[in-house]
């Protein structure tokens, strides 16, 4: 399991040719197999009715940016959030207002 995240830190690497060296093969061969095993893990975590939207033909890395830019949380949000809680609050008579 070595490696895994070789497709998420690095761009994919440019399509073998003849004159490709050893080197260059072991490295496409690393970063394909990278990229399938993070492309199965993550599709496997994401729950069915989700999966529609996302594109099936990308990479690990093109994925992961799909889906932060699709759930992308608004500052709004979370300032909604706090306001809920800050209103729902009661003064249980326990401390004083400073505390």
């Amino acid at each position: 399991m070595a490696d895994v995240d070789i497709s998420l830190l690095s761009d994919k690497p440019g399509d073998l040719t003849v004159a490709s060296t050893k080197d260059e093969k072991l490295l496409h061969a690393a970063w394909m197999k990278s990229n399938r095993i993070c492309l199965l893990s993550m599709r496997r975590s994401i729950l069915d009715h989700l999966k529609s939207g996302m594109p099936t033909d990308c990479t690990a890395k093109e994925l992961m940016t799909t889906i932060s830019e699709r759930y992308r949380v608004s500052s709004n949000a979370d300032i909604g959030s706090l306001l809920l809680v800050l209103f729902n609050m009661k003064y249980d008579g326990n401390r004083g207002v400073r505390d």
